[in-house]
């Protein structure tokens, strides 16, 4: 019995510890990545110099900055015409080239507001017919590829868990897949805690 109530405590203790380790060191990760953004900065405008100390997380403040104001001198004509410029010069380089242009195809479907990567959960089934799981629309065939299918096919992510960042691309029937009624971020927290933390209730869509 008294092993038993040692085993419990043991095991609520680490459930308790493990989560806040885990996301403090995810956090202090992102914060030292973030603050190699102050090494922009000239030496006499660095927190350390200004005021004899460091400022963890002061990077990000910078980072947030220098984005923003890509952001704003991008959406202007004459931003326009340097990202292009900058666009044209990476494409005469062969071996940059082929990385930048994979880069931003991968980064401009993500991010996009109007692409359709990761935008409906779906229910797949895989590997098998007799088996389910979650995937997420990423787009559709291309032209070649719909030319050699018959019927109406989409582009399919199906990820691994607890990583969801790796996956398989697969492609299926548009009749063959269900629309989840559930947020992305709802089904990849069911995704990455492999079942358990199950999402709220949802009528489903109709296929």
């Amino acid at each position: 019995m008294r092993r038993q109530l040692i085993k419990r405590y043991f095991i609520t203790g680490l459930l308790i510890w493990v989560p806040l380790v885990i996301t403090g060191w995810v956090l202090s990760l992102i914060v030292g990545m973030a603050d190699q953004s102050l090494r922009l900065l000239p030496e006499a405008a660095r927190p350390h110099r200004l005021l004899g100390f460091d400022i963890p997380g002061a990077g990000i403040v910078v980072t947030l900055a220098i984005i923003l104001a890509t952001g704003l001198l991008a959406t202007n004509f004459i931003g326009q015409r340097l990202v292009g410029w900058w666009e044209g010069l990476l494409a005469r380089i062969p071996v940059v080239n082929s990385i930048y242009n994979g880069v931003k195809q991968v980064s401009d479907t993500l991010l996009s507001p109007s692409g359709m990567a990761f935008r409906q959960p779906l229910l797949v089934q895989y590997p098998h017919r007799h088996a389910w799981t979650i995937a997420f629309l990423t787009g559709e065939p291309g032209d070649e590829i719909t030319r050699r299918l018959e019927g109406k096919y989409i582009s399919v992510y199906v990820p691994t868990t607890p990583n969801p960042t790796s996956g398989f691309f697969l492609m299926f029937r548009k009749d063959q897949v269900i629309e989840l009624d559930m947020d992305v971020e709802e089904a990849l927290k069911y995704i990455i805690s492999m079942g358990v933390v199950a999402p709220p209730g949802h009528p489903g869509k109709p296929s």
